[in-house]
């Protein structure tokens, strides 16, 4: 297998001057290609930030990030965007839905903002609602869904562009413990089945447990790589 993403020697700070807060502080780590790894740590060691500089949602680090093959510090905004739009499916804790789109229109939003047609994405879409467990909600409107439902369908949204990696930061954390471990159990079907690479952020041993590796990260350093 190959490394889809490598983080060597990362360390973010915010403020400025005597107030800096150095939030990372070395952070190494990689993920090969069909891994499913959990980033671990308790609130404010640094795991959301590290995912967010991973995707390129923030550009403000020391250190070297690749994905993809890609050395993210040097791509110019235009590359960075590209890169991203290939590659990665973003998942967050917070849907982010579009309240007046039904499901399937806020699945293909992505997609059809960067130029694609609908029908162009009608074969790809079906086979993600029946993955994603949408298919008879298909054109439901947000409001009536649950959250665990909300959820798939940012999942869904994820998926369609058939991204090499999967990042997600608290994917569950909104959720009850039902729809949680049917969200995780998901992720587990795409990891198996569709050898999708997941990298997800938690607190959580119960949803760290779905991954094939767990890293662990304390106070914005990497001290367990899961690795042998």
């Amino acid at each position: 297998m190959s490394k889809i993403i490598e983080v060597k020697n990362v360390s973010k700070s915010f403020g400025k001057d005597t107030s800096l807060n150095q939030v990372l502080k070395g952070a190494s780590f990689d993920v090969e290609e069909g891994e499913f790894v959990s980033l671990m740590g308790a609130s404010g060691s640094g795991k959301s930030t590290l995912l967010y500089l991973i995707g390129g949602l923030d550009r403000e680090f020391e250190g070297n990030i690749e994905l993809c093959g890609k050395d993210i510090g040097s791509l110019n905004d235009v590359e960075l965007s590209d890169l991203r739009l290939k590659n990665v499916g973003f998942i967050f804790q917070f849907y982010n839905l579009i309240m007046n789109l039904n499901v399937e229109d806020n699945i293909m939003l992505p997609s059809t903002v960067n130029g694609k047609k609908k029908a162009e994405l009608k074969k790809d879409l079906d086979e993600i609602l029946e993955i994603t467990g949408l298919t008879e909600k298909r054109k439901a409107m947000p409001a009536t869904l649950s959250g665990g439902q909300q959820q798939r369908v940012a999942i869904a949204r994820a998926l369609l562009g058939a991204p090499k990696v999967i990042l997600a930061d608290e994917p569950t954390g909104n959720l009850d413990s039902k729809s949680t471990g049917e969200i995780m159990d998901l992720f587990k079907k795409l990891n198996l089945e569709k050898k999708m690479t997941i990298l997800q952020v938690t607190h959580s041993d119960e949803t760290a447990a779905y991954g094939t590796r767990t890293v662990r990260i304390d106070s914005g350093a990497i001290v367990d790589t899961g690795k042998a």
